[in-house]
C-alpha cells in the first residue's frame, strides 16, 4: 500500500480533483443527478481508455528516462503534466479548430462550449494530417529501436536479428516509412493525400529533429564532463520524452470523441489517464522492472510500431481504439509472459541483462 500511494498518491488526489470539477460541471450544465452521473462516468471510461493505450508509452518513457538524472525525472512528472494535460488534451483540439475554420482563441473556445457537435465535426477533419504526424514519429520511435547494430536483446529472434543487420544501411527506416507514407497517400483522394505526405514529412523532421538536438546536448555535456565538470544530463531526453508523449495523445485525443463531443469532459477523462500514465513510467523507472523483464522493452516497442501503423492507416480506414489498446495489450502481455518464462529457465537471468 505504501508503495502504491508513493507512485500514484499524487495521481489519486488529481483524479479526486478532476471528478470534484467535473461533478460540479455536470450539475451545473445538466442540473439533474443523473446527468451529473453520466458525465462523470464518461470521464472515468476515457480516463480508463487513455491508461489502457498508453501503457506501452510508459514502458517506453521508462527507457528513454532510466538513463536521465532523478532530477529530470521529476522534472518530466512535474513539468511535463503542463504540456501533457493542459497543451495536449485542451490546447490541441482547440488549436485544430481554430486553424481549421479561422477563427480566433475566444471564439473557438465558445464553439466548444455552445457547439459541440461542429467542434467536434472540425477536429474529426483533421484527422488525416494528425493520422499522418503522429504515425511517422512514432513508427520512427519504434524503427530506431529495432535497427540498432548495437542490440543484442532479441525478443523475437529472428526478425529483430535480421532488422539489427539491416542497421548497417544509412537511414533504412527512413526509407520503409517514406514507402509506407507513399503507399497509404496512393490510397487518398488528391488533396487529402498531400496534407497526409507533407503530415508526414514533418513528422518525420520533428523525430531527426528532437534526436539531432538530443545528440547536440549529449555532446556538449561529454565535453563538459572530460572538462571535469559535474553535469545533470537531461534536458535532451525531456524534450523527446514530451514530444513522444504528444503522438501518443492523439488517438486517444480523435478516439475521445466516440464518447463524447464535450470538451471539458473530454480534457478531465484523458488528463487523468495522462498523470497515471506519468506515475506508472516513474513507478517501472525507479523499480527497475525493465532489467526485471528482459524481453519487456521489446514488446512496447512492437507495440509502438503497431501504433504508429494503426495511425499512419486511420487516415483510408477506420479502426477502432478497442483493438489499437488490444494489439498493444497484447504485445506487451507476450512479452511480460516471455520475460518471466525466461527468468525461470534462467535463474541468472539479471547478469545475462544489458539493462541491469
Amino acid at each position: 500500500m505504501g508503495t502504491f500511494r508513493k507512485y500514484y498518491g499524487f495521481s489519486l488526489v488529481f483524479t479526486v480533483i478532476c471528478l470534484a470539477l467535473g461533478a460540479w460541471y455536470g450539475w451545473s450544465a445538466t442540473g439533474s443527478l443523473g446527468g451529473t452521473a453520466a458525465m462523470l462516468w464518461i470521464i472515468l471510461v476515457l480516463s480508463v481508455l487513455e491508461i489502457s493505450l498508453s501503457f506501452d508509452n510508459a514502458v517506453v518513457n521508462a527507457s528513454v528516462l532510466k538513463g536521465m538524472d532523478k532530477i529530470w525525472q521529476r522534472r518530466f512528472l512535474t513539468w511535463g503534466i503542463a504540456f501533457a494535460v493542459f497543451g495536449m488534451r485542451v490546447v490541441f483540439p482547440l488549436a485544430i479548430v481554430a486553424i481549421a475554420a479561422g477563427l480566433g482563441p475566444m471564439e473557438t473556445i465558445n464553439l466548444s462550449l455552445n457547439n459541440p457537435a461542429e467542434y467536434e465535426r472540425i477536429v474529426s477533419s483533421a484527422h488525416v494530417g494528425i493520422a499522418g504526424f503522429g504515425g511517422a514519429f512514432l513508427a520512427m520511435v519504434g524503427l530506431k529501436f529495432f535497427f540498432d547494430p548495437n542490440k543484442d536483446i532479441h525478443w523475437i529472434r529472428k526478425i529483430e536479428e535480421w532488422l539489427s543487420k539491416f542497421a548497417a544501411l544509412p537511414a533504412a527506416e527512413i526509407a520503409i516509412l517514406l514507402l509506407v507514407l507513399w503507399g497509404i497517400s496512393g490510397m487518398l483522394p488528391d488533396e487529402e493525400a498531400l496534407t497526409f505526405l507533407i503530415a508526414g514529412i514533418l513528422g518525420l523532421v520533428t523525430f531527426i529533429a528532437v534526436e539531432g538536438i538530443n545528440t547536440i546536448l549529449e555532446l556538449h555535456e561529454e565535453k563538459q564532463r572530460l572538462a571535469g565538470a559535474v553535469v545533470k544530463s537531461g534536458l535532451g531526453g525531456f524534450l523527446y520524452l514530451n514530444v513522444l508523449d504528444a503522438s501518443f495523445s492523439f488517438d486517444g485525443v480523435i478516439g475521445a470523441f466516440a464518447l463524447s463531443n464535450n470538451m471539458i469532459v473530454i480534457a478531465l477523462g484523458l488528463s487523468i489517464g495522462a498523470m497515471f500514465v506519468r506515475s506508472m513510467t516513474i513507478h517501472l523507472v525507479e523499480k527497475g522492472t525493465l532489467a526485471q523483464y528482459r524481453f519487456l522493452e521489446n514488446g512496447a516497442f512492437w507495440a509502438i510500431i503497431a501504433l504508429g501503423g494503426i495511425m499512419l492507416f486511420s487516415a483510408r480506414f477506420h479502426i477502432p481504439e478497442t483493438i489499437t489498446g488490444l494489439i498493444g495489450a497484447i504485445l506487451i502481455g507476450l512479452s511480460l509472459w516471455w520475460s518471466v518464462r525466461f527468468n525461470k529457465r534462467h535463474p541468472d537471468a539479471e547478469a545475462l541483462n544489458p539493462h541491469s
